[in-house]
């Protein structure tokens, strides 16, 4: 089981297909490596595996096991040829149509991964009820200005969540945002993984696995170095 995992990680990590999966003895045949990955995800295997961790890694930091606080956002991804279900082209500047995928993150939870022709304050509620279920203390949700919109604002009454709209600063140049700069850097930490890189998947639950495991990878790593130096927050 621990090369399994080692070889799923290695996929998401290298961005490589799962035929070029290094053989046994390095790892179990890849169609082994699909064959757990799959199952696991139909079961919330690693759903659950991604959310152990992060009790575990807020409480070995001092932290209450469930967060307050949660804040959202959205990344757009280029999809390939194979990656056509659930996927929109959007046209370029030059004219060109560019099949996208969009991703909700949330750095705790993870997300969601729908066509690009989904607005985010369309995607926002099923977000919102995920990560309910998930932590039952969640009070609060920092998002950007898009999603201050009545439907956003109908799923955080019913949710009994407090939206709080981060807007971007009237100069120009770059600044970082309150709260918002959190899932900023959960996306460009996800950039270190080749495979997040482009959607090659073609199933919308396969992609968001991938990302699941990308989350899960970081946790790990953040468990078994937890005198890591760290950036001061801004």
């Amino acid at each position: 089981m621990r090369r399994m995992l080692d070889g799923l990680f290695y996929v998401v990590r290298t961005g490589c297909q799962w035929r070029h999966l290094p053989p046994p003895p390095a790892f179990p045949p890849w169609q082994t490596v699909y064959g757990y990955m799959r199952a696991f995800q139909k079961a919330g295997v690693w759903e659950a595996m991604r959310h152990h961790l992060l009790v575990m890694l807020r409480e070995q930091e001092g932290r209450e096991a469930s967060p307050t606080a949660a804040i959202i956002d959205t990344q757009s991804v280029k999809t390939t040829e194979k990656g056509g279900i659930a996927a929109m082209a959007r046209p370029t500047r030059s004219g060109a149509q560019t099949p996208l995928r969009r991703r909700d993150q949330r750095p705790a939870a993870g997300g969601l991964v729908h066509a690009a022709n989904l607005q985010d304050a369309d995607s926002a509620g099923d977000l919102l009820k995920r990560i309910k279920r998930l932590y039952c203390w969640l009070e609060v949700v920092f998002a950007n200005s898009v999603c201050n919109r009545l439907s956003v604002l109908l799923a955080c009454f019913l949710l009994g969540l407090t939206l709080i709209i981060v807007r971007r600063n009237a100069r120009t140049g770059f600044t970082v945002l309150p709260r918002r700069w959190v899932v900023k850097r959960t996306l460009g930490r996800f950039g270190r993984y080749r495979r997040l890189g482009r959607d090659y998947e073609q199933l919308p639950e396969v992609s968001e696995t991938m990302v699941t495991l990308a989350a899960i990878r970081l946790r790990i790593h953040r468990l078994a170095h937890p005198n890591r130096k760290r950036l001061p927050s801004p």
